[in-house]
């Protein structure tokens, strides 16, 4: 089973278009910067890409639409 669960971040995001672009940006951030907004120890995946799905989770990336 994938940790966070699509159904969780669905909630977050209106989109499941604007999570992919959103979580892509920052695990590519996260590669090119080594920044991570929590302790690496906190992280339950090893890559990025899920990295920046738990950011989501947590509310560490706030995410605005367009229309905003």
């Amino acid at each position: 089973m994938l940790y966070p669960s699509i159904d969780k971040l669905l909630n977050i995001v209106d989109s499941k278009y604007m999570l992919v672009h959103v979580v892509s940006r920052r695990a590519k951030s996260m590669l090119e910067h080594n920044h991570y907004q929590m302790n690496e120890r906190d992280y339950v995946n090893k890559k990025p890409l899920g990295k920046a799905l738990e950011e989501v989770e947590k509310g560490l990336i706030h995410i605005q639409s367009g229309n905003e």
